[in-house]
């Protein structure tokens, strides 16, 4: 016969992103208000939201980069590290793709996907970097994965396009090999295609024990999320499947502001 007790006392695993009554303020009205957000693992999470809704200001509070006024941040059920060794050992389990991109563009590709692991390696390695070609198999794999070829690791992020460019931002990320994956609406300038060939690429690595939160500007793009948020003056309107979601929480969410519709 089980043991109760001992059931009971297994625990579950912490959200690998928790937002707990988190408050931001801003000049007039706050950016972010009473934000309450899980995200577990294996998740794929879509944030909704017209311009100046706060949706990069959530970003950079899950990614440690602000601190909120009020509420706390947990990364699978620790709060933000005190001193500055734990700090970059929790900052290395977060990977952001920032709608710029945030490349080097005088170094080469191998060097910017290494940049994904200066949190892990620290600042002795990190000089080396600028100095030999570290780990090049690595850093390959990563391009194989993004389907860019190897023989680009040694050109400057300066010489490539713009499609090349996303496709580097993300095998970076690889490089990192984060538990947190956050994207600022890494869409919003590229074609149809290549946005979706690049929004799938982003969703593949978001399998478990990885999460993903993504900021889009496009409804018509969430096939592949399990979950969607809309963000409105820097409060969450609502938070559900996206199964569940409806014409009439878009027509809500951005109601005197023009923005696309659920169909395109």
């Amino acid at each position: 016969m089980s043991n109760p007790g001992l059931n009971a006392s297994v625990s579950q695993p912490s959200p690998v992103l928790e937002l707990r009554n988190v408050t931001v303020p801003g000049r007039q009205l706050p950016r972010l208000e009473g934000i309450h957000l899980r995200l577990e693992a294996g998740e794929r999470v879509a944030l909704l939201g017209a311009s100046g809704a706060g949706k990069s200001t959530l970003l950079a509070v899950a990614n440690g980069l602000l601190q909120p006024a009020q509420g706390e941040v947990h990364w699978s059920g620790e709060r933000r590290a005190r001193s500055a060794r734990a700090r970059r050992r929790q900052q290395a389990r977060i990977g952001t793709l920032w709608q710029d991109l945030r490349l080097i563009e005088e170094l080469s590709v191998q060097q910017n996907l290494n940049c994904g692991r200066l949190a892990s390696w620290g600042w002795p390695r990190a000089l080396l970097n600028l100095l030999l070609p570290l780990e090049s198999e690595a850093c390959a794999q990563a391009l194989r994965q993004v389907d860019l070829d190897p023989h680009l690791l040694s050109q400057s992020v300066g010489e490539l396009s713009g499609g090349q460019r996303q496709r580097v931002a993300i095998a970076r990320l690889l490089r990192q090999q984060p538990q947190l994956l956050l994207a600022d609406e890494p869409l919003a300038s590229l074609d149809p295609r290549l946005a979706q060939e690049l929004l799938q690429l982003l969703l593949a690595q978001a399998a478990a024990p990885r999460a993903l939160l993504l900021s889009l500007h496009r409804p018509d793009l969430l096939q592949g999320f399990d979950r969607v948020i809309g963000l409105r003056q820097g409060k969450i309107n609502w938070n559900r499947p996206v199964a569940q979601l409806q014409s009439a929480d878009l027509e809500a969410l951005y109601a005197g502001i023009a923005e696309p519709s659920l169909a395109r």
